[in-house]
């Protein structure tokens, strides 16, 4: 079989490059190991729902158009809005295909599936970054009384033995996973490590509210010193509920989760934890208050003072002195641990030398090193920090789908590229307001936002 491109992933990412490359009329077919959005459907948690506000919910030629701007999408409503979605677009896609290989062929590359081998001169990896829990090796050390699960086999608290958790991780899943457990009636510790607080509401506006009107989520990965870094920052303390809640260390200790030090080590059957919890937790709050203090220079800048509620800042995190340095896991008070410690991409069946030193694919902006016509979506702070959520697809995609089809202009013989209409997006667009470098170590290190106020038409 051939086509032009070969997309592999029916998530967010793969749909709205499948809009791009038709907007282009460059022929493709959109390959997926389960059904649309199976992801969605197969690797979350059933109470889950989207950290970013439903108005912030868009993908190519789409956008959220219900009745609850400001709530967040739950599991079914965003399988719901990924299936429209790619019904709208006419997606041109294969389910339940599982690619077993990319591999170079000829001028181009040969995708081996379950369901037959396509040819084709591009292909666009967009199985996300998500594929795999990481488990650490101290998993093999844990008493074999206890259960161990991750996020994407945890299904709820009603799946638990009657004794207490150990969730371990500090970042948006593991606060809260460690919050609805706390809640079920379970004994809750959370070990923490480095992580990002943020408050969901700042002076009457959802954060990225704020991150989306002063320009944060549109810093592109070229502007920063350690793009490395930037993209494995950890993702930030927030849920997403109807009445617009907060969640960090101070809210879970109010609700009786024992929070402890990042997991050194289980030895002996015992778990032993850093000491230096309070330290973790001061350095988080400084980088809140450095964002902060941006956002409320923004407003000033941009002459929305008035329209805000005024500036605020938060209480210092507080831990428990001394802190809990072990936890003697053969006692019988722990039954179950969930390893919510991050997650990384599955590129196994990818037979192209493209991989650094730790396994990771190497490429910038989403155009694979050493692979011409090979892009990658769906990864953190892949070109812009939007890349991270549904949204930063409509950006990343114009941008990948014009670099694509210069690619293949230049790769065709003269008359026979693909009759499309010329780009109207550049892969490098020239920047159209001046930026100013500034520390935003909340969401990362130092990185630079607009600093002028014409961007400050607030979202909606």
């Amino acid at each position: 079989m051939h086509t032009t491109t070969v997309v592999i992933g029916a998530g967010h990412a793969g749909l709205a490059m499948s809009r791009r490359l038709t907007e282009r009329s460059i022929d493709h077919v959109v390959l997926e190991r389960g059904e649309v959005a199976n992801s969605w459907r197969t690797e979350r948690w059933p109470s889950l729902r989207l950290l970013t506000p439903n108005w912030q919910t868009r993908l190519p030629g789409q956008r959220y158009g219900g009745n609850d701007p400001d709530g967040f999408l739950s599991m079914p409503e965003v399988i719901g809005f990924l299936s429209d979605y790619a019904k709208a677009i006419s997606t041109p896609v294969r389910t339940q295909t599982t690619v077993k290989a990319v591999r170079a062929a000829g001028s181009g590359y040969e995708v081996a599936t379950t369901q037959g081998v396509w040819h084709c001169p591009t292909v666009v990896l967009a199985s996300g970054p998500c594929n795999r829990a990481l488990v650490p090796e101290m998993d093999q050390a844990v008493p074999p009384r206890i259960t161990t699960l991750t996020p994407m086999t945890y299904c709820g608290p009603d799946q638990l033995a009657d004794r207490g958790v150990l969730v371990v991780g500090g970042s948006a899943t593991g606060t809260q996973l460690a919050e609805e457990i706390q809640r079920s009636g379970r004994a809750v510790t959370l070990a923490v490590g480095e992580h990002v607080r943020l408050p969901r509401l700042y002076r009457g506006r959802d954060i990225f509210w704020w991150m989306e009107a002063a320009g944060v989520l549109d810093q592109r990965y070229d502007e920063v010193d350690d793009i490395v870094r930037a993209r494995h920052v950890p993702s930030p303390q927030l849920i997403g509920t109807p009445d617009q809640a907060t969640i960090d260390l101070n809210t879970l200790t109010a609700q009786g989760v024992r929070v402890v030090g990042r997991l050194g080590r289980i030895h002996d059957g015992v778990a032993q934890f850093a000491g230096s919890i309070a330290h973790v937790g001061k350095l988080a709050d400084l980088k809140m208050n450095r964002l902060l203090d941006t956002f409320d220079a923004w407003a000033t800048a941009a002459d929305f003072d008035d329209c805000l509620d005024p500036p605020q800042r938060f209480a210092p995190t507080h831990v428990a002195a001394p802190p809990t340095l072990a936890v003697d896991l053969r006692r019988g008070a722990i039954g179950t641990i969930i390893w919510a410690c991050g997650y990384r991409p599955d590129h196994s069946w990818l037979g192209l030398h493209v991989f650094d030193r730790v396994g990771r694919i190497r490429h910038d902006g989403g155009l694979v090193c050493g692979a011409p016509g090979i892009y990658l979506l769906g990864t953190p702070f892949l070109r812009r920090r939007r890349s991270s959520f549904i949204n930063g697809a409509d950006h990343d995609t114009a941008d990948l789908a014009d670099h694509l089809h210069r690619f293949l202009d230049q790769q065709a013989p003269c008359g026979t590229g693909p009759s499309s209409p010329k780009p109207r997006h550049s892969a490098r667009p020239q920047r159209q307001r001046r930026h100013a470098r500034q520390h935003l170590p909340a969401i990362g290190d130092q990185h630079r936002v607009h600093e002028t106020p014409g961007r400050g038409h607030a979202p909606a």
